[in-house]
């Protein structure tokens, strides 16, 4: 069996690490995770201190492109998550398939500019 050097060993993330991730407060995450109730991190022992996983994560990727990048309202993103989470999960990939391209161009321009 072949070692898998792209698997994330990681387990669980901090309020910290994930709010720098999205850059937004980790007090926005905190406000998150009363709005949606499908965001629900573990919290562990008596100081409750958060702890995400992958999957926290991925519903925070997706709460964060309808508030922050499409512009929905809370109310509205919660309602499309309820209704049409294959939707809003399938447009949510390809805007950030977009964003990477974009990102990889302009840096293979500023490549090609250095060079003349």
């Amino acid at each position: 069996m072949a070692l898998n050097l792209n698997k994330n060993l990681k387990l669980y993330y901090s309020i910290k690490e994930v709010a720098e991730m999205f850059e937004l407060p980790e007090s926005t995450l905190r406000y998150w995770e009363q709005e949606f109730p499908s965001l629900k991190p573990k919290t562990n022992g008596p100081a409750k201190i958060r702890q995400y996983q992958e999957k926290d994560i991925e519903q925070i990727r997706l709460i964060h492109n309808l508030v922050k990048v499409r512009g929905f309202k809370l109310a509205a993103a919660r309602k499309m998550l309820t209704h049409n989470k294959q939707g809003v999960d399938k447009t949510a990939d390809i805007l950030y398939a977009l964003l990477s391209m974009r990102t990889e161009l302009q840096a293979l321009k500023k490549h090609l500019d250095g060079l003349q």
